[in-house]
């Protein structure tokens, strides 16, 4: 026996049943959501017609439970989500089912759309026309019940619930990364970094940097007083480098801390060295507990010209620089960077311990919470 043919043959044989279980998973993904927009659809109509009160939703539950006893997934409150399911997307979309025919009709109209076995577009919405392509539709299918409804109740814009769907499709995430990245407002902020990519980077990587970095980040797992500087800040993200190579993204590859730049006889550290395999440039970003200073920019133009001539691979692209820190003033910052060749940013940051600036003024800071207890 050939060694190596029977090796090919088991990657072979394991690639096509990987390729196998996964388009299962996806079709029954995709029959299970059309089934729940059905359900939906039916109950809101029939409640609507029939004038039925708020506890027939409770009565359907048990009754399903008597005629298919270990049912599980159709419980009043799940009930309740596939009504919303159906009541939120149904301005815009048609969802079907392969089981849809098996529902009685009230009305023509009714008896047209359960024949659709797909997502269809029945509005002329500019943004659901232009944004409905194939690849949304396979986003659309590709998660699941939870994460569609988690999207449904904490966004109402049509734009930030597609973007929700496309992004946890295409990155996998869990309905906790989803509801960590909305709770960051990652819609929002996407795009919105004050930057000089599209200035000092081929257009093409220029617009995907643009869109990669958010204006301001979430870091609500860090633990860092007022008075913590630069040091305390970058081993607590240390402590949680997983978390924050999350908040960054998924193309973000960790490489150091305090990583070590040697131009002649002087020494540079870079606080944090990452590298981004969807732009192919290594990201270096410097911390800061303060405002914005303009003399930052200087700082991180060496940082790259160094990076670029020392570290950056032939086949890269050029290095990006982020300064993190704790405030801004977009004016500054784009003075700054106007006359320097090397692409930078600037993006700020929260955790959890702020007090909310609605608050501020109004509740006691941490210190005047300690001397009440003392």
């Amino acid at each position: 026996m050939d060694t190596n043919d029977y090796k090919t043959l088991i990657i072979h044989l394991k690639s096509a049943i990987l390729q196998s279980r996964f388009d299962a998973a996806r079709l029954a993904n995709k029959e299970l959501l059309g089934l729940h927009f059905q359900i939906g659809k039916l109950i809101a109509h029939r409640v609507q017609q029939s004038e039925w009160g708020a506890k027939i939703l409770d009565k359907i539950s048990n009754d399903l439970q008597t005629e298919l006893p270990g049912l599980r997934g159709f419980s009043t409150g799940n009930l309740k989500k596939m009504r919303v399911f159906y009541s939120e997307w149904s301005p815009y979309l048609q969802i079907g089912s392969s089981v849809t025919n098996q529902f009685e009709s009230n009305s023509e109209n009714e008896q047209n759309s359960s024949q659709t076995t797909d997502v269809q577009i029945i509005t002329n919405d500019s943004v659901i026309g232009s944004s409905l392509t194939n690849q949304l539709q396979q986003a659309f299918f590709s998660i699941s019940f939870t994460h569609h409804y988690t999207i449904l109740t904490q966004t109402a814009r049509l734009e930030s619930r597609l973007f929700y769907i496309e992004q946890a499709a295409r990155e996998f995430w869990t309905v906790r990364n989803l509801e960590k990245n909305m709770k960051a407002d990652l819609f929002d902020q996407l795009g919105k970094l004050p930057n000089n990519f599209e200035r000092t980077l081929p257009d093409a990587i220029g617009n995907k940097a643009v869109r990669m970095f958010k204006d301001e980040y979430l870091f609500d797992y860090i633990n860092i007083e007022e008075e913590d500087d630069e040091r305390i800040f970058e081993t607590e993200i240390m402590h949680n480098i997983k978390k924050f190579i999350m908040s960054l993204g998924n193309d973000f590859s960790f490489i150091a801390n305090q990583f070590r730049v040697l131009v002649q006889e002087d020494e540079f550290f870079i606080d944090l060295l990452f590298f981004n395999r969807k732009i192919q440039s290594l990201v270096a970003i410097e911390l800061k507990r303060g405002k914005f200073k303009a003399e930052y920019a200087g700082k991180m133009n060496l940082y790259l010209s160094a990076l670029d001539e020392y570290v950056k691979q032939p086949h890269e692209n050029p290095s990006i620089g982020i300064v993190l820190c704790k405030e801004k003033n977009d004016k500054v910052v784009e003075f700054a960077f106007r006359d320097f060749n090397k692409a930078m940013g600037v993006a700020t940051y929260k955790t959890s311990r702020e007090i909310p600036s609605q608050f501020k003024g109004v509740l006691p800071n941490v210190e005047d919470f300690k001397n009440l207890l003392e």
